[in-house]
């Protein structure tokens, strides 16, 4: 599975990464929060609440963004992208 996140800050890109993660022993859930987790340290960021709109938008659309109301510290841009963009898929 590999993960992009990016940070926007007026409608422009300031920072991306990505993240990939192949371990086959976890759940993708557990990849997602791994990377989420992965991608804020890498950052330098507290890691975001799952708001419901969140998880909505990440069970529909394998993607969200998290805005100032995720994350209890205050943060200097609009939000944190996380997108899925290659899954894992096992026969």
């Amino acid at each position: 599975m590999r993960i992009w996140g990016k940070i926007l800050k007026d409608n422009k890109m300031i920072k991306d990464t990505v993240i990939e993660n192949n371990d086959t022993d976890l759940s993708r859930t557990k990849k997602v929060y791994a990377a989420l987790e992965a991608i804020c340290k890498e950052f330098d960021l507290a890691v975001p609440i799952w708001l419901d709109l969140n998880k909505k938008e990440f069970i529909l659309h394998s993607r969200t963004h998290f805005t100032s109301d995720s994350f209890i510290e205050g943060i200097d841009f609009d939000s944190l992208d996380f997108q899925v963009i290659e899954e894992d898929y096992w026969v």
